[in-house]
């Protein structure tokens, strides 16, 4: 019965917010002579605030159309705008810039789900080493990672030395797919030298600095002890493998929303992804030296406290992780 009761007073209470917000919506628009839409537009600057508000305003609408807005066709955004407007009753000659700005939105959120739907589909392609184009990327990602090492054949103990966990790397990628070896093949051509750099640090793991502070509080005892300590690697290709499985939860939970909305001036695509990979992958590269791991089987404990902290950076709606790879100046939802 008290189980009953309290379901029954959080849909009560649902009704009444829901009922308050719309009044309090219809009375700001008596007021301003602005949809909520409007205000969003010419309250809030470019990039994730601003495109994360629409996305929240159409899918609460009580208008079908304006809700199904957020699922349309890129191809069909222009009508999509339109039709908007109409039902809002809005003069697009009067408010030309709104028109503008809607569409970059709708490009982004649009984008998102369709971004959403082609790292899905990779992530369920199996390796297949019958498939000309796999060996190839495969072949590849060695060639990057170790240009002055020639492979010397298909199945051997060498890819073991890039982190891989046997003979044959194909059995690697059963957990993520070909996704999985996209990013490890983008992260290696693309950003070679960082990709060589964290791949040689994790072979030949080296310990972060002690400040002056930690090292005052360390007994002679413990500094002894750390002094013979063995610093702990890892195993690149597997770490870049559960990487990209860090990254693809980010991206399918929505978390990922505020950076793409602030580096994608239009829609998000393959390569942003890829690129936030590769800034994953150095962070957590530096992550893992300063929580100086006892051994590998802390893996999981690493991985999960990085994983909350970018959680945490991407609360703020500002937040851009690869602010290189960002286009920023080039938004276009003005």
């Amino acid at each position: 019965m008290k189980h009953f009761l309290r379901m029954f007073l959080q849909v009560c209470l649902y009704f009444y917010c829901k009922c308050l917000w719309r009044c309090l919506k219809f009375v700001v628009r008596k007021l301003t002579g602005q949809c909520e839409l409007q205000r969003i537009c010419y309250n809030t600057k470019p990039g994730a605030a601003r495109t994360m508000k629409i996305e929240a305003s159409l899918k609460g609408s009580k208008s079908k159309r304006l809700q199904t807005s957020v699922s349309v066709h890129p191809d069909a955004i222009e009508k999509t705008i339109d039709d908007i407007m109409e039902l809002k009753r809005i003069n697009p000659d009067i408010n030309p810039q709104l028109g503008v700005s809607l569409q970059a939105c709708l490009l982004q959120i649009v984008g998102y789900r369709n971004l959403i739907a082609e790292v899905e589909k990779l992530r369920r392609e199996p390796y297949d080493s019958e498939n000309p184009q796999h060996e190839e990327m495969l072949l590849k990602l060695w060639k990057c990672l170790k240009p002055n090492s020639p492979l010397k054949a298909r199945i051997s103990k060498q890819w073991c030395e890039i982190g891989f966990q046997g003979d044959d790397p194909k059995t690697d990628f059963r957990g993520m797919g070909l996704l999985g070896l996209y990013n490890l093949v983008y992260f290696a051509e693309w950003d070679t030298e960082v990709a060589q750099q964290v791949l040689s640090d994790s072979l030949h793991p080296k310990y972060r600095e002690v400040t002056k502070k930690e090292l005052s509080q360390l007994s002679k005892a413990e500094w002894e002890k750390k002094k013979f300590d063995k610093a702990i690697g890892y195993s690149f290709a597997i770490v870049g493998i559960n990487i990209t499985d860090l990254a693809y939860n980010l991206l399918v939970s929505g978390a990922l929303k505020t950076h793409f909305y602030n580096v994608a001036p239009e829609a998000p695509t393959l390569t942003h992804f890829q690129q936030t990979f590769c800034y994953l992958m150095h962070e957590f590269h530096k992550f893992w030296i300063e929580e100086d791991p006892l051994d590998i089987m802390e893996f999981n404990r690493v991985r999960e406290k990085f994983h909350k902290q970018i959680l945490k950076q991407l609360q703020n709606p500002e937040m851009a992780l690869c602010p290189h790879f960002a286009a920023s100046e080039s938004l276009i939802n003005m």
